[in-house]
């Protein structure tokens, strides 16, 4: 069962790699940098600061960086506990799919997936109440995490993963915030429900 769950991500993996081609590699690597992301969350910071004002912005902020050094931290126990080589890195693929961009660590889970899921999930259920399109939101992880598949560097087996483990923990540190929030009285128009 398990091996028949990797060929098929492997198979899944070659289909959705080979639809790139050459014009598009420059997009993608651009879209794989978090930094090329800025203005999109210095956009989603000043509509959080808006709503509810610098100290809990500051709150909000330290539990995105609790949250993502978590993610972070665990993806890299996955990765080295399982050891499952990149497309790029898999001799089996050699000339078979389009290497993009190449890293020596390893693939499951995708930290890139992980990462940009528990970040939005926490973001969204902290300001969807605020804004009629928050859902929205979730595309960033979607075309984010899909530039790692393009590039080479994932399965879609490890992006998967990564989508459901940043969006368990992301409502796991949402729902501590909001026990946090309660307990000490700060912002509590925004963690009620």
């Amino acid at each position: 069962m398990l091996e028949q769950l990797i060929n098929l991500d492997e198979e899944l993996f070659i289909f959705l790699n080979g639809l790139g081609s050459e014009p598009f590699d420059g997009f993608w690597k651009i879209i794989t940098k978090q930094l090329y992301w800025s203005p999109l969350f210095i956009a989603i910071f000043y509509l959080i600061q808006k709503k509810v004002g610098w100290k809990n912005f500051g709150i909000i902020i330290l539990f995105l960086a609790l949250l993502i050094t978590f993610t972070d931290q665990i993806t890299n126990l996955f990765k080295h506990s399982f050891e499952r080589l990149r497309p790029c890195n898999n001799p089996e693929f050699e000339g078979i799919i389009r290497e993009v961009i190449t890293r020596k660590s390893f693939s499951f889970f995708s930290g890139h997936a992980a990462n940009s899921m528990a970040s939005t999930m926490f973001v969204f259920l902290i300001i969807r109440k605020y804004y009629k399109f928050t859902y929205m939101l979730f595309l960033f992880p979607l075309v984010f995490a899909f530039s790692r598949i393009y590039l080479g560097l994932h399965y879609p087996g490890d992006i998967l993963t990564g989508y459901v483990f940043g969006a368990t923990f992301g409502f796991v540190f949402y729902k501590l915030y909001k026990y946090i929030g309660k307990r000490y009285k700060f912002n509590s128009e925004v963690i009620t429900d």
